[in-house]
């Protein structure tokens, strides 16, 4: 019989599934979604085939519970950081704040990763509806603003979000991205008569004009 290296087998069953998921993650950001195999897994984890397969009986299945953790967690931080914050704007800046920090953590590729793996359609549209899941809290506060054209704003400042997202990859300091990310977000989404930083949105044409895209 298995060392048990728990108080409870329960326990002991959620260690080893969070480890094979933590190691099909590792697989699938560093070599794609085709090496994703109990096999291979296993192996990453230091357990036997046939223990993975007590938890997930093929590649399609760690697949699957690959999408709804890598989502999950990063929803939890998320939800847990605009949670703490007063109002919608400083919701949206919330969300980009821990969105990047998540980012420099790499908790983005594995659903990059899944997304440009071919999966099935169905595994394709559940990406999708995660997808959804997650950004709507932070398009329901670009709504409660009052912003013009509300969908339209929120989709042009998630194009910040996924630039800013790209820069930490590329090795530019998280602080310098985020604070200057944060500071284009506050413009965009200031009303047309504020003034940021001393400058009338309205005199400045790049401000001005962002929160109607």
């Amino acid at each position: 019989m298995p060392k048990i290296n728990a108080s409870t087998v329960a326990e002991h069953r959620a260690q080893q599934r969070e480890a094979l998921i933590g190691a099909a993650i590792d697989i699938l950001v560093n070599e794609g979604a085709t090496a994703v195999t109990p096999a291979a897994v296993g192996a990453r984890a230091g357990l036997a085939r046939s223990s993975v397969y007590q938890y997930f009986d093929s590649s399609a299945a760690l697949l699957a519970t690959i999408t709804e953790e890598a989502f999950r967690r990063s929803n939890e931080a998320l939800a847990a950081a605009m949670a703490e914050a007063s109002g919608p704007v400083a919701r949206v800046e919330a969300f980009f704040r821990e969105s990047l920090r998540l980012g420099a953590e790499g908790a983005h590729r594995p659903a990059a990763a899944l997304m440009s793996a071919g999966l099935p359609p169905a595994c394709q549209e559940r990406l999708m509806e995660l997808h959804l899941e997650q950004v709507e809290p932070f398009r329901a506060a670009v709504r409660q603003i009052g912003s013009p054209d509300p969908a339209l704003t929120a989709d042009l400042i998630a194009g910040m979000l996924h630039t800013a997202l790209a820069a930490v990859d590329r090795g530019t300091p998280l602080d310098t991205v985020t604070e200057r990310t944060l500071a284009l977000v506050r413009r965009c989404l200031s009303p047309a008569d504020s003034t940021v930083r001393g400058v009338p949105s309205g005199g400045a044409r790049a401000g001005g004009t962002a929160p109607a895209g």
